[in-house]
């Protein structure tokens, strides 16, 4: 029961992350339009500008404000540069596009700080475990990810619902054409969306870098399950995103886990791990493919 508690937290933290991601992906794709597939390479600069700031200066709280800062910044740089001359393109424009920018990151990245991974240190006082249960440490900086997390969930529940922005957001993302005749500057209404966008996934970069190594590439190993959260919780839902991350995140975490173990009891070890390994990898694509059987535009519909 233990293992099992632990392994739910750990798909717990895993969906978290993916729902720093998916979110802005999600805002970017169901106002603007656009696939872009370079928002796992703006989770890269996140991760090492943040990585950079904190091993120079010692100090894991002053790479979070880096972190966010490179990467809204760069966002913000890349929707008035290149993605806002592909809104009235069609996705085959905007994939060839935005999937030359991976590559061109990608190069920066290695000429500024070669391909060797780079590591930053869990702030202290998170560096140890935390009793969650009698029996059960879990690692305090996991719980930490989770917290900021679903802090981060609440206040784009308040901002999409409950402010001007949001409300114009919501409008955007429904008729653009409308919002634009009632006087609203959308090109600037995009910019900031695609920086929020851009931070969360910075956000999300900077603190998977004590879990994960920071290398060239990073983006692009999440940037495949964080467009599957997207359409399984419904494109331009937030609250969608939110729910279709934990649920990937705890299905993914429990297959790759538990699958293996069971196949063992009906199957030589060696073949049961290799089918349990390739079934788990293939788990959240069955998913979506039956969630989209069911409901073809996602779990979640965005209110107009």
């Amino acid at each position: 029961m233990t293992l099992f508690i632990e392994q739910m937290l750990n798909g717990l933290q895993f969906g978290v992350t993916l729902f720093l991601l998916a979110a802005g992906l999600t805002l970017i794709f169901g106002i603007m339009g656009v696939i872009n597939l370079a928002h796992g390479s703006i989770y890269m600069v996140g991760a090492y500008a943040g990585t950079v700031v904190a091993t120079q200066t010692g100090s894991f709280w002053l790479g979070i404000p880096a972190a966010l800062a490179a990467a809204a910044l760069v966002g913000a740089a890349m929707e008035f540069l290149v993605i806002r001359r592909l809104y009235q393109r069609d996705h085959l424009d905007q994939v060839l596009a935005t999937f030359s920018l991976i590559l061109i990151f990608n190069q920066v990245i290695t000429l500024i700080f070669g391909r060797q991974p780079l590591f930053v240190a869990t702030p202290e006082f998170l560096s140890g475990s935390i009793e969650v249960l009698p029996g059960l440490l879990y690692p305090a900086y996991r719980l930490a990810i989770i917290v900021v997390g679903l802090a981060v969930a609440l206040g784009l529940y308040l901002l999409i619902n409950k402010t001007r922005i949001g409300m114009l957001v919501r409008a955007g993302s429904t008729n653009r054409d409308m919002v634009r005749a009632l006087g609203v500057d959308v090109r600037l209404l995009y910019t900031v969306v695609f920086g929020l966008g851009a931070l969360l996934a910075g956000l999300a970069g900077f603190m998977a870098g004590p879990i994960l190594a920071v290398q060239v590439g990073m983006g692009e190993q999440i940037l495949i399950t964080t467009f599957v959260v997207v359409v399984v919780g419904g494109v331009g839902s937030i609250r969608g995103a939110f729910f279709a991350s934990l649920l990937l995140g705890v299905i993914d975490t429990a297959l790759r886990a538990y699958l293996p173990g069971l196949l063992r009891q009906i199957m030589v070890g060696p073949e049961a791990d290799a089918l349990g390994a390739g079934i788990s990898s293939m788990g959240i694509y069955l998913l979506m493919a039956i969630v989209l059987l069911i409901r073809p535009k996602g779990l979640f519909i965005p209110k107009s």
